[in-house]
């Protein structure tokens, strides 16, 4: 046994509406000697993402859900500090769903959401749980294969100031879309669309009436709505839908919290009067052309088109109240958590 203890963060109850610190229970558990084809990671970045609200309810969705007395699933970015595997060496910068823990024990096979990958030399590791990464591949994949934005079109992103949907209306935009219009809630927010990332028009859904705004800024209808929220705004989009419409559903933040879930769409039968198409996707189905999308995104970033934001907090003890920062609005662009500095330079 070595002398390393391992902080952990275990699911300790299902929620009940919405997710509390209290949910999660914070214990520390020796790190055992890794076997000969394992190699032991040292966890530095924890990435949060409203998907994983979902993930601790009881019911089996596209991934089994977490199970009580379980480490609680996420994505991470680490180091490789010890190894007893040819393919993994001491120093490499590995990424993988390794959960809220400082220490992961690996053997390099396929797990549940995918193997842990070396990150390529030069790469920054955390774009890896950002831009670069699931976030970066959900806007890429759902904007361009579901939505499929063409010159001129009009283009709607809700939870626009999120990871995923500050990266679709970008994507958008670069595909040659003729306005980008982003909902998010609270002038700091629509600013940073408008000023940093190129939006054309933000409308503050805490303060703004969004279907009067959207009847004014798309007076011939939208063509591409990417939608992150559902409930009302989905709504308000479905009676601004231009013929032949799009609605790509990539999530629906505003109800994952909810103790019942809420009626659906009252404006649905839009879509029958204005022939248009609504396609849920989850980005798990894309993995086979991540290298396609990682190479766009990639030349994308480094022609100064398409920009990022990660809002990093620091602490395992504060893993909890980061993740619930999703909840609460607080965060700009994607949700990280810092727990360690990189042990091996």
């Amino acid at each position: 046994m070595s002398n390393r203890m391992n902080g952990q963060w275990l699911l300790a109850s299902r929620p009940q509406g919405m997710v509390k610190e209290s949910d999660f229970e914070y214990v520390r558990t020796p790190v055992r000697e890794i076997q000969a084809g394992e190699f032991l990671i040292r966890n530095l970045y924890l990435a949060f993402e409203p998907a994983m609200r979902g993930w601790i309810n009881p019911e089996e969705s596209y991934v089994p859900p977490v199970q009580i007395g379980e480490v609680m699933r996420s994505a991470t970015v680490g180091q490789v500090i010890e190894s007893q595997h040819p393919d993994y060496a001491v120093g490499d910068y590995v990424s993988g769903t390794l959960g809220w823990q400082e220490y992961a024990i690996n053997d390099g096979q396929p797990g549940m959401m995918g193997a842990v990958s070396k990150i390529p030399a030069g790469v920054p590791p955390i774009l890896l749980l950002s831009v670069l990464g699931a976030t970066g591949l959900t806007a890429y994949f759902g904007m361009l294969d579901i939505g499929k934005p063409q010159a001129g079109d009009v283009v709607v992103v809700s939870g626009a100031a999120g990871a995923t949907g500050s990266v679709a209306g970008q994507i958008a935009r670069i595909k040659g879309a003729s306005k980008v219009v982003g909902i998010a809630g609270g002038q700091q927010k629509c600013d940073w669309l408008v000023n940093e990332l190129g939006f054309d028009v933000a409308i503050d859904y805490k303060h703004e009436d969004v279907q009067q705004r959207l009847r004014e800024e798309c007076p011939a209808g939208i063509n591409v709505f990417f939608d992150n929220v559902g409930g009302e705004i989905l709504d308000s989009a479905l009676l601004n839908m231009a013929q032949n419409g799009r609605i790509v559903l990539c999530g629906g933040i505003s109800a994952y919290n909810e103790a019942e879930l809420p009626a659906g769409p009252r404006n649905y039968m839009q879509l029958v009067i204005r022939r248009c198409t609504m396609q849920g996707f989850i980005v798990i189905d894309y993995l086979a052309q991540a290298g396609r999308a990682i190479a766009d995104l990639s030349g994308w970033i480094a022609s100064g088109e398409l920009k990022h934001a990660e809002d990093i907090q620091h602490g395992i003890e504060n893993t909890p109240k980061t993740f619930m920062r999703l909840f609460e609005g607080k965060n700009v662009g994607k949700q990280l958590l810092k727990i360690a500095d990189a042990p091996i330079s």
